[in-house]
This record gives C-alpha cells, sequence and structure tokens, in this order.
C-alpha cells in the first residue's frame, strides 16, 4: 500500500522569486521586440520598464519575508542578466 508519512510532506511548491525572474526576463523581451527594434528606441519603451521597476519594488516587500541572502543573489543576477539582455539584443538592431 500506501507509506504512512505520504501525505505529511511539506512541499512548498515553485518560490515566488522565480514567478517575479520570468515574469522581468518576459517583460523585457515582449517591450524590446515592440518598442526597441530599431536603432531608436521608443519613448513606451521606457516607460514600461518603469512600470517594471515599480512591480518589481512591490513584490520585493509585499513578499520580503520570503526573500533570504541565496534568492536576493539570484534576483541581482537576472538584473545584471537583463542588462547583458538587452545590450545583446540591441547590438543587431536594424534600421528602420
Amino acid at each position: 500500500m500506501l507509506p504512512e508519512g505520504l501525505y505529511k510532506r511539506k512541499h512548498f511548491g515553485t518560490p515566488e522569486s522565480f514567478f517575479l525572474i520570468t515574469t522581468n526576463y518576459i517583460v523585457l523581451v515582449l517591450g524590446m521586440q515592440f518598442f526597441a527594434e530599431c536603432t531608436q528606441i521608443n519613448w513606451f519603451f521606457w516607460v514600461v520598464i518603469g512600470l517594471l521597476a515599480l512591480y518589481n519594488i512591490y513584490k520585493l516587500r509585499r513578499e520580503r519575508e520570503e526573500y533570504d541572502k541565496i534568492r536576493i543573489i539570484a534576483y541581482l543576477i537576472s538584473i545584471a542578466g537583463m542588462a547583458l539582455l538587452f545590450f545583446a539584443l540591441r547590438s543587431g538592431a536594424q534600421r528602420c
């Protein structure tokens, strides 16, 4: 049959920091595809990035107790990765 402790095990699920990092990358890539594809960056791209920053501040303050040292380091590495992704995708921008 089934072991006794099967239903007593804790499952913590996917951490909210994973969803925040994933949302950041998706919004960045979609914003770049729609508003920063040409050599000239549209002003609305910066509005999208600003709103994303406000969303990050809101989520970090709301779920402050979840962010330990390891998750903060992962979050900061993801921000640095977003900057690298921005410059990598902008290097291939075409003139429109």
